[in-house]
Parts: C-alpha cells; sequence; structure tokens
C-alpha cells in the first residue's frame, strides 16, 4: 500500500510547488555533504578533540540548512528524495551534537532530554499515520525556524566552552538562540500531533484524507 502524504497545515501562498522524483540535484547533494558532516562532527569533536574544526563543521551544517530548500525553490529542483533528505540532516545534525554536546558537558543533560523527548512524541505520531496509509507530514516553517536556532545555537555553545575569553557573551548569545529553538521545536512537535489526530479522526469518521 503507497504511503499518502499527509496534508500540510501551511499558509496558502497561491501557488503549487511541484515535486519531482530527481535524485541527482544540487539540492540533494547538499543535503548529503550535510549527512556526511554527521560522522566527521562526531569524530573531531569526541576523537581528536578538534575543537575549532569541528565549530566550522557545525557552522556550515547550520548555516546550508536552508539553503538546499531555497535552492530547490527556485531551481524548480523539489524532490520527494528531498523532503526526505533535508529533515533527516537536520535531526541527526541535532541529535549528534546533543549526545556529544552531553558527553562532554558542553549542555546539561536536562536539555538534551527534553529535545530527545520531542523527537519521541514525534515518532509516535509518525507510528499512528503510518498505521492509518499515510506518510510524514511536510515540515512546517515553525519547526523549520526551531531548527535554523538550534543549529544556530551549537556552534556558538561550542565556541563559547572552546574560548574562554568570550564565553560569558558567547554563552548568553548561543543559549538564547538554544532555548527558543527548544520552545518551538515543542510548539512544532504540538502541531504534527494535533495535524495527526485530525486525519485519524478523519479515517475513522470514513473520511480519509480529510483534515477539520
Amino acid at each position: 500500500m503507497s504511503r499518502r502524504p499527509a496534508p500540510a497545515e501551511q499558509p496558502d501562498s497561491g501557488t503549487a510547488t511541484v515535486v519531482g522524483d530527481r535524485v541527482l540535484t544540487l539540492p540533494n547533494l547538499i543535503s548529503f555533504v550535510r549527512l556526511v558532516g554527521v560522522p566527521i562532527f562526531l569524530y573531531l569533536f569526541l576523537v581528536v578533540r578538534a575543537d575549532v574544526a569541528a565549530i566550522a563543521v557545525l557552522a556550515v551544517g547550520g548555516t546550508s540548512d536552508w539553503v538546499d530548500g531555497w535552492i530547490a525553490r527556485r531551481l524548480g529542483q523539489v524532490s520527494r528524495l528531498g523532503e526526505l533528505l533535508d529533515p533527516l540532516a537536520d535531526r541527526l545534525y541535532i541529535l549528534a551534537t546533543l549526545l556529544a554536546f552531553t558527553a562532554r558537558e558542553v549542555v546539561p543533560w536536562q536539555f538534551t532530554g527534553a529535545l530527545l523527548a520531542r523527537e519521541v512524541l514525534l515518532l509516535v505520531s509518525l507510528g499512528v499515520l503510518r498505521r492509518y496509509g499515510y506518510g510524514p507530514p511536510p515540515v512546517h516553517y515553525v519547526g523549520k525556524t526551531a531548527t535554523f536556532l538550534l543549529l544556530a545555537a551549537f556552534p556558538i555553545l561550542l565556541l563559547a566552552d572552546a574560548v574562554p575569553d568570550i564565553g560569558t557573551a558567547a554563552g548568553a548569545i548561543g543559549w538564547g538562540l538554544a532555548w527558543w529553538g527548544l520552545v518551538l521545536y515543542w510548539v512544532a512537535g504540538a502541531m504534527y500531533v494535533v495535524q495527526a489526530s485530525r486525519l485519524v479522526r478523519a479515517m475513522r469518521a470514513g473520511r480519509p484524507g480529510a483534515a477539520a
């Protein structure tokens, strides 16, 4: 049985985005490079303790978060593979960075636990959607904003830990971004749960594909 994509709860821009099946596109290449950056960061940060290089990898991974999506829309290269690779790269960066930062005590375990709990909630929601024949819902702009804030916060927090002379200022900026990112991450998660529950209720009422 094919998976139907869950309808997106986003403002209507008045234009439709054509989603293709192409694999070899520039946005997909950028997403692949971002995925490769995850193990490179972990090696630099946890094995060789090259913090400056790890900061550079994180900064590139974070700043390129929106680049692939912008290029895809600009060049008309939006693809189904890209819609899977982009959020996958985002989540891997966030999870890998959190676990590595927690291991080296850059962030407290409570912060990591709060973000991981949101991921568990989303996994449960995705499992429910799959049970009713739906695939993952499209990424909401609130979730993209939260991801951008988190990916921007991580290199700054690492910079604050690695360079004590600017630790106070960098720490304040990094934690400001991190906490806002955490709040929006949970807001986006709640929106996905609400969307999933509406789809399930619609299916049970005999109106597949409808969202109240």
